[in-house]
């Protein structure tokens, strides 16, 4: 058994996730999203899809990113 990095749960089907070198350990999909996943820069929702840049700043969909007069967008999809 394993404790979640996010919630502290000891939980025997945890699961590890290795990003940028660095491993963690979660029960949940749900805790590795709220632990991992980046946050838009306009309405700070977690962004589990591909979402929008501009220079290194990241939304969640291009609504957001022009509520902030982004206007050079890249979709990595």
């Amino acid at each position: 058994m394993a404790i979640c990095d996010q919630c502290g749960n000891d939980y025997d089907k945890s699961f590890e996730v290795i990003m940028a070198g660095e491993t963690f350990v979660f029960d949940s999909f749900e805790c590795a999203v709220h632990r991992l996943a980046p946050a838009c820069t306009h309405c700070g929702c977690r962004i589990v899809g591909h979402g929008v840049e501009q220079a290194d700043v990241i939304y969640c969909c291009a609504h957001c990113a022009a509520q902030d007069g982004a206007t050079a967008l890249t979709d990595r999809a």
